[in-house]
C-alpha cells in the first residue's frame, strides 16, 4: 500500500512537471515586448531588433537555454533546416539566449549553419519579459519556449517545452496558419 502511495504521488508530480513545461509564458494574444539585442548571423555580429523583423512579416522567436548543449543544438539545427520554409511564408526566426551569451556568434556560424541570427540576452533582461525564466545550478536562463509573433506585434503561439522536438512543427504550424490567412 505505501509503495502504490509513492507511485502515486510520483504520477502526480510527473504529471505535474509535464504540464509546467507545456504551459506558455506570455500567452497568445499578448502583446510581444520590443526589444534589441546584438548577435550573430553566420558568425558575423549584428544588432537584432524585434520591431524591425516585424515590419518584414511573422517572426519565429525562441529562447533556449545554452549554446552547444545537446537540446540546443538538436533545435538549432531543426531551425536551420526549417528556416528556408520560413522565409517562403514570409517568417523571420530568431533564437535568443541568456546563457553562455559569449559564445552566440560561433553557435550561428556551427550550429544555426548560417540560416538565421542567434542574439545574446545578458541577464536574461528580454527572456523576464516574455516570462521564459528557469533556473540551473544558481544561473537564470531562457527556457525553451517558442514564440510566432505576427507583424502588428500579437503573439500568435507561445509554447514551452524543454524537449526540443515539437517545436519547429508548432512554429512552422503556427506560420502556415498566418499566412494562408493572410494571403
Amino acid at each position: 500500500m505505501k509503495s502504490l502511495k509513492i507511485a502515486s504521488a510520483a504520477a502526480v508530480l510527473t504529471l505535474s512537471l509535464f504540464s509546467m513545461n507545456t504551459q506558455a509564458a506570455l500567452e497568445a494574444g499578448a502583446k510581444a515586448p520590443d526589444f534589441t539585442l546584438q548577435g550573430a548571423l553566420g558568425g558575423k555580429p549584428l544588432t537584432f531588433t524585434l520591431q524591425q523583423a516585424l515590419q518584414k512579416g511573422p517572426v519565429v522567436l525562441y529562447f533556449f537555454p545554452a549554446a552547444f548543449t545537446k537540446g540546443c543544438t538538436l533545435e538549432a539545427h531543426a531551425f536551420a533546416e526549417a528556416t528556408d520554409d520560413f522565409k517562403k511564408l514570409g517568417a523571420t526566426v530568431v533564437g535568443v539566449t541568456a546563457g553562455n551569451v559569449d559564445q552566440v556568434d560561433e553557435f550561428s556560424k556551427l550550429e544555426c549553419r548560417d540560416k538565421f541570427a542567434v542574439a545574446a540576452d545578458p541577464g536574461a533582461k528580454v527572456a523576464t519579459e516574455y516570462e521564459t525564466l528557469m533556473k540551473v545550478n544558481g544561473k537564470t536562463l531562457s527556457d525553451r519556449t517558442s514564440f510566432v509573433i505576427a507583424p502588428d506585434g500579437k503573439i500568435l503561439l507561445s509554447y514551452t517545452d524543454r524537449n526540443p522536438d515539437a517545436h519547429i512543427q508548432k512554429t512552422m504550424d503556427a506560420v502556415k496558419l498566418y499566412a494562408k490567412s493572410h494571403s
